[in-house]
């Protein structure tokens, strides 16, 4: 591969094509034409010898060419983003922190990272994605997202929060109506309201490997939809019990996963920086896992 170093507005014009997946998004970020932008990458193709884009009227696809490079420059580019925090003073960190978290569990951090975090570093943007999603940080641009469970970390670091447990609830009506289950044939049976992801129903997982997919007329792609669903009777719903403390606690909410073995799923810090996370990133994770021992039924 040639020497790239003297094609660094190149470089970031790539880097930012692909993170926001067109060269008009690309151009907003840089703030700059997209015809500028074409240009710059245009360059940089004539000074590797290969096209890194598969262009359409429709579509700009990453050619194989396109993702090794990307997979080599991108890690660089975000060190460079914090090199100036190096040596500085934490007291004047800087930049912007995009983020994303479950809504189910905004109510629980967003009120501190508001009242305490925001004031004490006032020269840090906040850029709040509440999705139960699981996001593409390097695509979606985002700095970092707080996960609730195992799947899908790939190449990304992960940090773990807490144990968060899980519970299988049901209204009052509903528990009257199915009774509850004593085995996992018993869950099998009953109507849930279910978590899907991209349309696909997500399992039910219990210990040592078991798990079934869920039955239902009900498909929610949010915790507080799901427990909306729980409340009203349409079925049952597999939640973290510190989203529903307080209806368990009120009765509106009952536990009839009490005879099965679900096992807890993990709160992770997820991120791409490797291992050059910016110190404003770093700090803004530190505080959020101090929150998480004041959660009432993690």
């Amino acid at each position: 591969m040639p020497n790239l170093l003297n094609e660094t507005p190149g470089l970031i014009a790539f880097v930012r094509t692909v993170e926001t997946g067109s060269f008009s998004a690309a151009a907003k970020v840089l703030r700059t034409s997209p015809s500028a932008v074409s240009k710059s990458v245009g360059r940089l193709e004539v000074l590797v010898r290969a096209r890194l884009f598969l262009r359409s009227t429709r579509a700009l696809v990453l050619t194989v060419e396109g993702q090794s490079l990307f997979d080599k420059v991108s890690p660089l580019l975000r060190q460079l983003d914090t090199s100036d925090e190096i040596a500085g003073d934490e007291e004047a960190l800087a930049g912007r922190i995009r983020f994303s978290m479950p809504s189910e569990l905004a109510r629980f951090f967003m009120t501190p990272i508001f009242r305490d975090f925001a004031p004490s570093f006032p020269a840090i943007k906040l850029e709040v994605g509440l999705t139960d999603r699981q996001v593409d940080l390097i695509r979606e641009d985002y700095d970092v997202a707080f996960r609730v469970g195992t799947g899908g970390q790939g190449e990304l670091r992960v940090r773990k929060l807490a144990d968060v447990k899980m519970v299988i609830v049901a209204s009052p009506a509903y528990v009257e109506k199915h009774g509850r289950p004593r085995t996992t044939d018993d869950a099998v049976a009953l109507p849930f309201a279910r978590y899907t992801v991209h349309g696909h129903p997500s399992p039910v997982v219990l210990a040592g490997g078991k798990h079934f997919t869920p039955q239902g007329r009900v498909d929610c792609d949010t915790g507080q939809a799901l427990r909306a669903a729980a409340l009203h009777g349409l079925g049952a719903a597999l939640l973290m019990r510190c989203v529903v403390a307080d209806e368990l606690n009120n009765g509106q909410l009952i536990d009839i996963s009490t005879e099965l073995d679900l096992p807890p799923q993990p709160l992770n810090i997820v991120h791409a920086f490797g291992p050059m996370m910016p110190l404003r990133v770093r700090r803004f994770c530190d505080f959020v896992a101090q929150q998480t021992g004041s959660i009432p039924g993690l």
